[in-house]
């Protein structure tokens, strides 16, 4: 019996992003200060690292709850509620993902069916087009533009909207532009 190993078909048309090009570019430098994927140059703070040996020598070394601990998402809550004026309920309002990434990532293949439109206001993040491709959805480019602060504009909304866009991903502020929508802007495209 033959056995073939078949990747799934949606990675065919993704391509690597160019700031992952840039980043191994940069990394057969000498004396390179790289800021393209957001990690910082230095090492974990010393006091990060014990409190990290201090729970392996407690011996805290067991799976975490998959929303993420208990206290962690109490303070999560305490901090966006004294911060943000936000109220969340820690026990199911609150998920502690490893990074922005996993969380987008999860948000999408919760939302998204095969077929279903994801509109994304460019230039974005990198890793909207291909979370959408991968979970069977259709990425949907809305060009924002410098004379607009790169902000989503209501009309450019309103003319890439179909029956079957399903989610909007409102990256702002936005990576790479800065782009940043205020509250009257937000106001707009809510009408």
């Amino acid at each position: 019996m033959s056995y073939q190993i078949r990747i799934n078909k949606a990675l065919e048309s993704l391509k690597p992003s160019g700031i992952r090009r840039f980043f191994d570019i940069a990394a057969e430098m000498d004396d390179v200060i790289s800021l393209s994927i957001g990690e910082p140059d230095f090492s974990t703070p010393w006091h990060i690292r014990e409190e990290g040996i201090r729970s392996l020598q407690k011996g805290r070394t067991w799976y975490t709850p998959n929303s993420g601990l208990l206290k962690l998402r109490q303070s999560i809550a305490a901090y966006t509620k004294r911060h943000k004026g936000l109220c969340y309920d820690p026990n199911s309002e609150i998920l502690v993902t490893v990074g922005g990434s996993e969380a987008i990532d999860l948000g999408i293949r919760t939302l998204v069916e095969p077929g279903d439109e994801v509109l994304i206001p460019e230039p974005s993040f990198v890793c909207y087009k291909p979370l959408t491709v991968m979970a069977g959805g259709v990425p949907v480019p809305i060009v924002t533009r410098s004379e607009d602060s790169f902000r989503l504009t209501p009309q450019a909304l309103k003319n890439a909207i179909t029956p079957r866009t399903k989610v909007l991903i409102m990256p702002f502020p936005n990576n790479p532009t800065g782009g940043v929508m205020r509250r009257e802007h937000l106001e707009e495209i809510a009408k």
